[in-house]
């Protein structure tokens, strides 16, 4: 982001900076300022994500072993898949 858009004041919050507009939110309602805003157009691409179904006493194992190690079962399983489609 170039140095002078970084410093131009956001419309309704006035802030100069990203976290300065999360500040300005997180203590203010959206509806006070309906009237002010206006409707916007954008794209999103975005991955979509497969759910795969498992055995729930299989994912309580799983869930098990993903606490012991401080992840999430999701974020276990993922890393599961990585190393064995990755040895083919």
């Amino acid at each position: 982001m170039n140095a002078a858009r970084a410093r131009k004041a956001t419309g309704i919050s006035k802030a100069t900076s990203a976290e300065k507009v999360g500040e300005f939110w997180d203590s203010h309602s959206l509806a006070d300022y309906w009237g002010r805003t206006r409707e916007a157009l954008f794209e999103l691409r975005a991955t979509r994500r497969r759910r795969v179904t498992i055995a729930p006493e299989l994912y309580a194992q799983v869930e098990t072993l993903a606490h012991e190690r401080g992840v999430s079962p999701e974020t276990l399983v993922n890393l599961w898949l990585t190393e064995h489609v990755g040895r083919k």
